[in-house]
């Protein structure tokens, strides 16, 4: 009879963690030991923002820290969460001189991918392409384009990318500066 109440005793103990607290224990155990990470600083450059808020708001950036190993999909929904989004659209990551080159690699969803595959600056689907996988280089600009109608641009500053992988959850915001603007200027304030 003992060996059974130890055994239901560990039983319990491994109940009280919920399956999200057991998920994310697992991934963090697989993590690649030589997983970078990369502390990306992003501002909003323009989008359907009232001058009103933009007066009381001229600088509206948030700094992200992201793992080489996640994609680029993982990065656009912690924007999206850390603007208060809640519509989502199509969006996607153009890499070149800046935020808007023209002439540089977009990274776009799946479907656009099988869409435009072949057109100029079409390089890959931003589902699977890891942070990593893009050679990002310290100082170096790129842009995140959300929802093609409103035209919400954005800037990516590659601030740093570390060797040592500090314990934790990420990607997750560790900086935040102005007020995120609603997605649409009719729910402004």
């Amino acid at each position: 009879m003992p060996p059974v109440r130890k055994q239901e005793k560990l039983l319990t103990t491994k109940k009280k963690k919920t399956v999200k607290q057991r998920v994310e224990e697992e991934v963090e155990k697989r993590k690649p030991p030589n997983a970078r990470l990369y502390t990306l600083e992003l501002f909003i450059l323009s989008g359907p923002m009232t001058e009103k808020f933009a007066k009381r708001n001229p600088i509206i950036s948030c700094t992200i820290n992201i793992c080489g190993d996640q994609t680029q999909e993982n990065l656009h929904h912690t924007i999206f969460d850390a603007f208060g989004r809640f519509d989502e659209h199509m969006y996607e990551f153009p890499l070149g001189k800046g935020a808007n080159d023209p002439k540089g690699k977009r990274y776009v969803l799946p479907g656009a991918f099988e869409l435009h595959c072949g057109e100029p600056g079409i390089t890959g689907t931003l589902t699977h392409m890891t942070i990593d996988s893009l050679g990002l280089k310290v100082d170096q600009a790129f842009g995140y384009w959300f929802d093609f109608g409103d035209a919400w641009w954005h800037q990516i500053n590659v601030l740093a990318i570390d060797d040592k992988m500090p314990k934790g959850k990420y990607p997750k915001v560790v900086k935040r500066v102005g007020k995120s603007p609603p997605q649409y200027p009719d729910e402004e304030e």
